[in-house]
């Protein structure tokens, strides 16, 4: 994924100030890292998700953010979310994504690509691996309904609700209000978004 605009602008001086992002549906830290741009000794980690036993700093849904003040936080990293909500609740999570992040906040997002998928299952590889993930091996199936295994072990906040492509990705962001929002596709059969809250310098 490459970089988002001021990822280095530091010039090797140490940050004057720290930022935050927050992570949200994030999962155990060891299963669930930061994206490698938020790595820097500048950046401060908010853990968010809506499993108490993963133990986050904050216990919501990404729908009703509201322990999160508006306009307090530097970045939003989002990986796998927001295809565990309802379609008609997405607009709602980016909503909070927007309301939450500072003027010129950064929005990191990556999803599954439905239309990758289906290119699987056109070909009549409904279950067979599509590639293998720190949980284990992925299918199509999974990939549209929710991960297999974690789902028959008790958790079913892994269960798949929505999905989506390039286009309707990015009519989302655009619709909730994002800037400069560029989506790309991944290697691993996964959609790649930066986008921005209006208001930066």
């Amino acid at each position: 994924m490459p970089a988002p605009r001021g990822a280095d602008n530091n010039n090797g001086v140490p940050p004057v100030s720290e930022l935050t992002v927050l992570n949200v549906g994030c999962g155990y830290p060891r299963r669930q890292q930061l994206h490698q741009h938020f790595h820097g000794p500048e950046w401060r980690e908010i853990r968010l998700d809506i499993d108490p036993a993963v133990r986050p700093d904050i216990v919501c849904s990404i729908t009703d953010m509201d322990p999160v003040a508006s306009a307090s936080v530097d970045a939003v990293w989002s990986s796998h979310n927001l295809e565990h909500v309802y379609r008609f609740e997405v607009p709602t999570a980016l909503a909070e994504f927007l309301r939450v992040l500072k003027p010129g906040g950064l929005l990191l997002l990556t999803v599954p690509d439905l239309q990758q998928v289906a290119e699987l299952v056109v070909a009549d590889r409904l279950e067979e691996q599509a590639y293998m993930s720190p949980a284990g091996p992925v299918t199509p199936l999974d990939m549209i309904f929710g991960h297999t295994p974690s789902l028959a072990r008790g958790y079913p906040f892994m269960a798949h609700k929505t999905g989506f492509t390039a286009r309707s990705l990015h009519n989302l962001l655009i619709n909730a209000g994002f800037v400069g929002a560029k989506v790309r596709r991944g290697d691993a059969f996964d959609l790649w978004v930066v986008a921005y809250k209006p208001g930066g310098q």
